[in-house]
């Protein structure tokens, strides 16, 4: 490597690819920084995703710079060399002379459109603003090392500037911290490289101070998630102009309230570094971490995640912001040139979709439970690899056929037996795609076909099936699998699809739904503290029991949930639950609700032992 006085489009270019490559190798550990109780945590997947889309348009923008890439490719654990370090994607800076290379002006702006398309959750929306002007700065400033700084800074400004209600100790005070540094380094004359270098270390030192200003990152012993991610841009910006290595493990924060614990599979190594003090060497224990949430914890009682696309007149921006300023909280709305990526947390979906109609027009609609948000990642590639969908019953052809979202054999099987003519494998965090279900929508042997989309965040990419086919589809919007379950008990397939949409619909609203599943942090709920490895059981309504039994925690939930007006009680067996336990529970209803009737059937999904349906 020369001596790097300017930083090169190709450079840019080179540091996106190894930024994303970087990502994907640690998105499980990122994801795992998290601080909500019930399982989840995808603050890394989404910032990967993010970049995924940064580098696919990059493909578009310039492949002289990027010979090896294809875009839209599925994120991988990426490979390991033989010294144990990460290897990242084959070097951009072997441009092929056949075709014209990209200017800076072109990568800036593929970068920062690449980065708006593609941004997922709250950090990724922060991550696309973090971005953005960081390439804003490069297009005005240039690009020396006081380009760079001065880039940086901006780039912390915007991001501050996306969100409504900054908070610190968060990715916010990290990308500040590294753009103030980087920033005093070039004012004293300091290299590209020192410039660099300077940032890194800022960001890694300010991330181990995460946990001081936020309490519940302390409490939980963990630094930010978003903040740990944005610290792997330098890696990518040293390993792309320097040639770095970068070591396999992300860096781990003691918390000043907690104790390391030795963890091989959360990565208890110190960042990539050089050996001459390149970057802090910081630890942190092995266990779940923070969200790394813009907003803090101040929306930790608020259900819905609310994300979508908005094509609008920058000056409706600010009526737009003030309008979501009283729905919710994490309020992040970055784009601009009349296109925005908006997130929200709120408890109004309606409300937060109604916004953005009476000022333009919303596409690329998702919502998530965050009260119900599982991993299901491993769960939707074994139903893909064993051949799920050829399972499928498409039978005769009837008047209206049914599609379902599902996860777990057992839970497909009673789908098929209820009628289900294609089930999509899918669920809370591994949603399927409108392209997904509209392949089934299409294959199923009826002109009328109705959607369950079994999880209120899968709905609304269900509802976009609608105008893309020629069938007469509706969506049920069914919360959850009991729900989907009741609303099958009432589907004619004879029937017409309206008929069947307003029985189906009636149906799964007189289920009630309840589960049961372990935390895997410690936290305040609603029902009391909850230790990592306890047992929570919820409600549609959220929290409702918590106890370090599974069986006592299930009978405590059904006692809050049934009442002596309910006939039937339909117990779904998933992964962690015991042929004792079921066992036990039903004789306990039997004794305590006289009367009602108990089903058992095996689902087999993960992470939730038991799903519950009252009738």
């Amino acid at each position: 490597m020369g001596v790097h006085t300017q930083l090169a489009a190709s450079d840019l270019v080179t540091t996106m690819q190894s930024y994303r490559d970087l990502l994907r190798a640690h998105q499980e550990r990122i994801n795992r920084l998290n601080v909500y109780p019930v399982p989840d945590g995808d603050t890394g997947t989404n910032m990967a995703l993010t970049l995924d889309s940064v580098v696919s348009e990059l493909t578009q923008c310039c492949p002289a710079y990027l010979p090896g890439e294809s875009g839209g490719s599925p994120l991988p654990e990426a490979p390991k060399s033989s010294e144990g370090d990460v290897s990242l994607s084959p070097a951009c800076s072997e441009l092929d002379s056949k075709r014209a290379p990209a200017s800076m002006a072109e990568v800036c702006k593929a970068v920062a459109h690449g980065s708006l398309m593609g941004a997922r959750g709250n950090s990724g929306v922060i991550l696309c603003q973090l971005l953005r002007g960081f390439t804003d700065g490069l297009k005005d400033s240039g690009t020396g090392p006081k380009a760079l700084a001065s880039a940086l800074v901006r780039a912390s400004e915007a991001a501050y500037g996306a969100v409504m209600r900054p908070v610190e100790g968060t990715i916010l005070t990290v990308a500040r911290s590294a753009g103030q540094a980087a920033a005093e380094r070039a004012d004293s004359g300091g290299s590209l490289l020192e410039v660099l270098d300077a940032a890194r270390s800022a960001a890694t030192e300010s991330l181990a101070r995460t946990p001081e200003l936020l309490p519940v990152l302390a409490k939980a012993g963990v630094v930010d998630a978003g903040g740990a991610g944005y610290v792997l841009l330098f890696d990518a910006f040293l390993h792309a102009l320097d040639g770095r290595p970068i070591l396999e493990n992300l860096p781990v924060v003691e918390s000043p309230t907690k104790g390391a614990v030795p963890s091989s599979d959360t990565g208890d190594a110190q960042f990539g570094s050089r050996a001459d003090g390149g970057g802090a060497s910081t630890r942190l224990e092995g266990t779940p971490a923070a969200s790394g949430q813009a907003s803090g914890s101040s929306d930790a009682g608020l259900r819905y995640e609310v994300m979508y696309l908005l094509t609008a007149p920058d000056d409706a921006i600010a009526g737009f912001k003030d309008a979501w300023a009283g729905l919710g909280d994490s309020i992040v709305v970055v784009g601009g040139d009349g296109l925005w990526n908006c997130h929200i947390h709120t408890d109004d979906i309606g409300g937060a979709i109604e916004a953005a109609i009476d000022v333009g027009r919303p596409s690329n609609i998702r919502v998530t439970d965050l009260t119900e948000q599982v991993e299901e990642e491993r769960w939707v590639r074994e139903g893909a690899a064993s051949g799920a969908h050829e399972e499928d019953d498409l039978g005769p052809p009837a008047a209206t056929a049914v599609v379902a979202v599902a996860t777990g054999d057992g839970i497909r099987r009673i789908f098929r037996s209820l009628g289900v003519r294609k089930t999509v494998v899918g669920g809370q965090t591994m949603n399927p795609s409108t392209a997904e279900l509209l392949e089934a929508v299409e294959a199923v042997p009826a002109q009328g076909v109705i959607i369950l989309p079994n999880n209120d965040n899968i709905r609304p990419v269900a509802e976009q099936v609608i105008p893309l086919t020629t069938k007469d589809v509706r969506v049920v919007a069914t919360p959850g699998i009991v729900e989907g379950f009741a609303a099958l008990m009432s589907y004619d397939p004879q029937a017409d699809v309206d008929t069947n949409a307003s029985a189906m619909t009636e149906g799964a609203s007189r289920v009630v739904a309840g589960e049961v599943t372990a935390a895997v942090r410690d936290a305040e709920t609603p029902a009391g503290p909850v230790a990592a490895g306890e047992w929570m059981g919820l409600s549609r309504e959220g929290i409702e029991v918590v106890d370090a039994d599974l069986r006592t925690a299930l009978k405590r939930l059904l006692d809050r949930l049934v009442d002596q007006d309910h006939e039937i009680v339909t117990l779904i067996e998933g992964e962690g639950a015991s042929a004792g336990i079921t066992r036990d529970v039903s004789e306990w209803l039997h004794d305590n609700r006289p009367g009602i009737a108990v089903e058992v059937h095996h689902g087999g999904q993960p992470l939730y032992p038991y799903l519950i349906s009252i009738e």
